[in-house]
């Protein structure tokens, strides 16, 4: 296949959409596939010997360190350049709404891809009037495609209840080498344990923004005080978190990327996710293949990840007591080691190559499905 790739965003950023596209270009040009990706120009024009279109960029004050790519003409030159069997749609509210638009103009078979739960984010930002409107706009572009699929079971239910008709789950996959347990970095735990050897050590891998809840963590501290934690990424949320958490054993470790990322993924006594908002959360998976037991707050994509109390524990979002029960589990060496054999045992299902066979089995539905269309307007015509 000839496959086009649109989306919001691309490496070098970090977040799962990237990390999902990312291996997913990789393991489509070895198959054999002819891929192209067009994203917001992120300085790169060329990933793993794939074609990056990096189109004109903005920023906005909400979200300052990150560039958002601009509906645009270009895709339609690039498509008819490119001449794609498919193209594929991801998240389509900018430039992504640019590949729904034109692939319709130029009849070619699209698929587009639900990954990022806006009219949620809105409640953190005091904004959720906005949502039957948001609702409307995201409407508009999923109802375009000859295929809408998305990353959870429990938000294709959800998007169906939206009249977003979904026609499937996006397969997880997992870099179950880059995410592995041999990471463990002794000297990066003493570090950040404060070479205190009665501390424990918490990891949050992941963007830091209001939506994420991260600082529910900062009653932990309360609690007990030999807790350290760890928290690797960036966002708009930064500067307000290091204030939060001032005065605790906090580390805010930024991004990192490649074998920093795996060593931070498999360095400390227990991962820890508090965010609600996710459509997934992909870190979860990439935490149970490094063979760190992971903690994460109570939440439907959370629960198809995690099978509470062996391979993860789950609590209640919020609630201090919850949180403080399943954080103290990390007094329980043979409890943690259950955990951490059984995590890695399940995220070894999930591998990159099994993932992108299950996408290319959508694509070839969007082509079958946009054929059928096809010849059922021509013979009313």
């Amino acid at each position: 296949m000839r496959i086009a790739i649109v989306t919001e965003t691309f490496v070098p950023a970090t977040d799962g959409i990237c990390t999902r596209l990312a291996n997913f270009v990789v393991q489509l040009k070895e198959i054999g596939h002819e891929v192209i990706v067009i994203s917001p120009d992120l300085g790169i024009s060329d990933y793993k010997g794939v074609p990056v279109y990096g189109l004109e960029t903005v920023t906005f004050p909400l979200y300052g360190s990150r560039p958002w790519g601009l509906p645009s003409r270009k895709v339609k030159s690039i498509f008819k350049k490119f001449k794609p069997d498919v193209v594929h749609a991801v998240n389509p509210i900018s430039l992504a709404s640019s590949a729904v638009h034109y692939a319709n103009k130029l009849n070619i078979p699209l698929i587009t891809s639900y990954h990022t739960h806006l009219p949620n984010y809105l409640d953190h930002y005091n904004m959720s009037l906005f949502k039957p409107v948001l609702w409307d706009y995201i409407r508009f572009w999923h109802t375009k495609s000859d295929v809408n699929i998305t990353v959870s079971q429990s938000l294709m239910d959800e998007l169906n209840d939206e009249m977003i008709p979904t026609h499937g789950v996006l397969p997880r996959g997992i870099d179950i080498e880059g995410r592995h347990p041999e990471y463990f970095d002794q000297e990066l735990y003493n570090e950040l344990t404060d070479n205190n050897p009665n501390n424990k050590l918490l990891v949050y891998v992941g963007r830091l923004a209001p939506e994420k809840d991260i600082d529910h963590l900062r009653a932990i501290f309360d609690e007990r005080d030999d807790l350290c934690l760890a928290i690797v990424g960036d966002g708009p949320d930064r500067e307000r978190l290091e204030e939060v958490f001032a005065g605790t054993k906090t580390h805010f470790l930024g991004f990192k990327h490649g074998e920093d990322l795996s060593k931070a993924f498999a360095t400390g006594d227990a991962f820890v996710f508090p965010s609600t908002s996710e459509t997934f959360g992909l870190v979860i998976s990439e935490a149970m293949a490094s063979g760190i037991p992971v903690i994460a707050a109570e939440s439907e994509p959370t629960v198809e990840q995690i099978t509470d109390k062996e391979t993860g524990l789950i609590y209640e979002s919020g609630n201090t007591e919850s949180l403080m029960k399943a954080i103290n589990s990390v007094d329980n060496p043979l409890l943690m080691q259950k955990l951490s054999l059984k995590g890695r045992s399940e995220a070894l299902k999930y591998t990159w190559d099994n993932a992108t066979l299950e996408l290319l089995d959508f694509y070839s539905q969007t082509i079958e499905a946009h054929q059928y269309k096809y010849d059922g307007i021509r013979k009313q015509a």
